[in-house]
């Protein structure tokens, strides 16, 4: 077992770990633009409710702010490369769907376009706006969720452990690895073996 119980403490830092880095479509399906989001995740079930914080200096900022509309979507392993050029590069100087060969599709409810190459894209329209300092917090309701078919059983359940998703921690990408639980495990009762199997 790992000795984890002698701390060094430093002053507050922007530290949790994993994230998911998000490529974050905006603009339009005509003049798209992508960038990565790693602080993001869920605030609300019901209703469906994420945010994101982006710097107000972003080009994206700006589209995000003017349309009220982006979508989240969640990247692959394979597109590892894309995901890291789209935090680095500008949509200012740069089609970064076509730098990193993404495809736009359009989304259902919102204006800006979906990520074909994501398994798993969540339209969203801003609710609220939060200033923090160097970063704003979009607060935005998940209005429509577009999820691969190709992970979609035959019961209709979205088997996105197998889309093999990228995760990023402290400043490296890691893709998804083997499964140790599913939600509640820890409490769910062992099925018995019952008395009439053993025929």
């Amino acid at each position: 077992m790992d000795d984890y119980s002698k701390k060094r403490v430093w002053n507050g830092g922007a530290l949790t770990s994993p994230l998911p880095p998000a490529l974050v479509s905006c603009g339009t399906i005509e003049k798209p633009n992508v960038l990565t989001v790693a602080w993001t995740g869920i605030m609300c079930t019901k209703p469906p409710v994420t945010y994101i914080a982006v710097r107000p200096q972003r080009y994206s900022y700006g589209l995000i702010k003017a349309s009220g509309e982006f979508v989240i979507n969640l990247p692959p392993a394979s597109l590892v490369r894309a995901v890291d050029l789209c935090g680095v590069r500008s949509g200012r100087d740069t089609d970064k769907f076509q730098l990193c060969s993404l495809t736009a599709l359009p989304a259902a409810a919102v204006s800006a376009p979906i990520i074909a190459e994501c398994p798993l894209s969540l339209e969203c329209r801003v609710r609220q706006i939060i200033p923090l300092g160097s970063h704003d917090v979009f607060i935005a309701d998940i209005v429509k969720t577009d999820a691969a078919e190709s992970l979609i059983d035959e019961k209709g359940r979205l088997a996105l452990e197998k889309a093999k998703l990228l995760a990023y921690s402290h400043g490296e990408y890691f893709e998804l690895g083997r499964k140790i639980g599913s939600f509640g495990f820890s409490v769910r009762k062992k099925k018995k073996m019952s008395k009439h199997n053993h025929h």
